[in-house]
């Protein structure tokens, strides 16, 4: 574990803003203020910060339909995803795509989508502009084990093997597509499909950021070094329903409890940088106060921002190139 003290707590914050997110939005939303469906990525912190703590500005990303997470750790400002979230003027889209949609591609954020299976094609595209114009940029899809299963992924694979593009499929496999288990809905397996388009892989413990820092570190510098695409099998859980109002009567009894006391991926930081003396608990607590802060400041923020007014409604509807 060689790292040094500020890329340990840049990681940690990242994870901890991610987690304070998600509980205050989850919190938010039981209150009846905020519109539209919500689905949150508790859990599964360690997975978008230890892929997107590889990636620069020539670097993109696309998400899903549970993009909170992604967009925070590829440095989207969590103040404007607050605002989006509560349909605010102010939010990164104006208030007009929810969290759902949400999109910075100032921050090479494509976008999350509520189109299962939508972000491997873009990804092949973005990935595709990277290689042609020689930026070294790589692309990177997050998607679920559900979208895992999609035609879209499945014709992506072929796509960035053919021409081999600078791409790393994230297949995070929180155990549950909505409410089917990915053990008995995916066939074979997910490092079976990548053999099967020639396309090298791993699969992860999601729940230690180390262990997907490390496994990312290859994809990427593969990916750089013109060698192709990579699958990486996540497996992680998340803490909450698939959406907000979920009961989650497909799980196990305790079974979310036992993941939270026994395998939280910020229990699992904490503990190995702490024991391996890299870092110690005050400043830890310290990171933890200072973000609870920063999201109490968000929603306040987002409370008080304008709604959008009709005149709103036909701007940004087309580009230009």
């Amino acid at each position: 574990m060689q790292h040094n003290r500020d890329f340990l707590l840049d990681s940690y914050r990242s994870m901890v803003t991610i987690r304070r997110f998600e509980d205050r939005v989850h919190e938010e939303f039981a209150t009846g203020k905020i519109p539209g469906f919500v689905h949150l990525y508790a859990g599964e912190e360690a997975s978008a910060v230890g892929v997107c703590s590889h990636l620069d500005a020539r670097d993109v990303i696309a998400s899903t339909h549970r993009g909170h997470g992604h967009c925070i750790a590829k440095g989207c400002d969590a103040t404007a995803m607050m605002k989006e979230i509560y349909g605010r003027r102010g939010g990164l889209c104006g208030g007009k795509g929810g969290s759902m949609h949400i999109a910075d591609l100032s921050k090479g954020m494509m976008g999350a989508n509520g189109i299962v299976g939508g972000g491997p094609p873009l990804i092949c595209g973005a990935a595709l502009t990277a290689k042609y114009l020689k930026t070294g940029g790589v692309a990177v899809a997050f998607v679920g084990d559900g979208g895992s299963n999609q035609g879209t992924t499945l014709e992506s694979y072929n796509l960035a093997r053919v021409w081999n593009l600078p791409v790393i499929f994230v297949i995070e496999d929180n155990g549950y597509a909505e409410a089917t288990a990915s053990a008995w809905s995916v066939g074979g397996t997910q490092r079976g499909r990548a053999a099967g388009f020639g396309m090298p892989s791993a699969e992860v413990d999601g729940f230690d950021f180390f262990a997907v820092h490390d496994a990312t570190a290859e994809a990427v510098q593969r990916a750089r070094a013109g060698d192709g695409p990579t699958l990486l099998h996540v497996k992680l859980t998340r803490y909450y329903g698939h959406f907000e109002g979920d009961a989650m009567t497909y799980r196990g009894q305790g079974e979310v409890a036992r993941l939270r006391q026994e395998s939280d991926c910020l229990k699992v930081f904490r503990r190995k940088v702490t024991e391996a003396g890299l870092l110690d608990d005050p400043e830890l607590d310290g990171i933890e106060a200072e973000v609870t802060e920063a999201i109490d400041a968000a929603v306040r923020d987002a409370e008080a921002d304008a709604l959008p007014t009709a005149a709103d409604l036909v701007t940004n509807v087309y580009d230009r190139y």
